[in-house]
């Protein structure tokens, strides 16, 4: 997802990272980039609502209980190849 507008961190990026930044998982630096994307891009900031809403209503569904350090990790990872290859296909239908 794009909104269409330049801003210094690419919709896609802050949208693969909205559950470390809801998780309060990433460094502070990238939490700020993350943040002041959100107030400038108002599709995102309607995205990350979404997110959100759903974080939350799993959260009450699942009470405390947290996945396991090696299952995140390798989310982290097919979410991370997944953005790379829709950047990659963003860039060959362009050109």
């Amino acid at each position: 997802m794009s909104c269409g507008e330049p801003h210094e961190t690419d919709c896609r990026e802050v949208l693969a990272e909205v559950y470390l930044y809801l998780d309060l998982e990433c460094a502070e630096a990238r939490r700020q980039l993350i943040r002041d994307h959100l107030d400038e891009c108002s599709p995102c900031l309607r995205e990350y609502g979404i997110e959100q809403e759903v974080k939350a209503l799993v959260a009450r569904c699942c009470g405390n209980e947290t996945a396991p350090a090696d299952l995140r990790e390798r989310l982290r990872v097919k979410i991370s190849e997944l953005v790379v290859f829709e950047t990659s296909e963003s860039r060959e239908l362009a050109d």
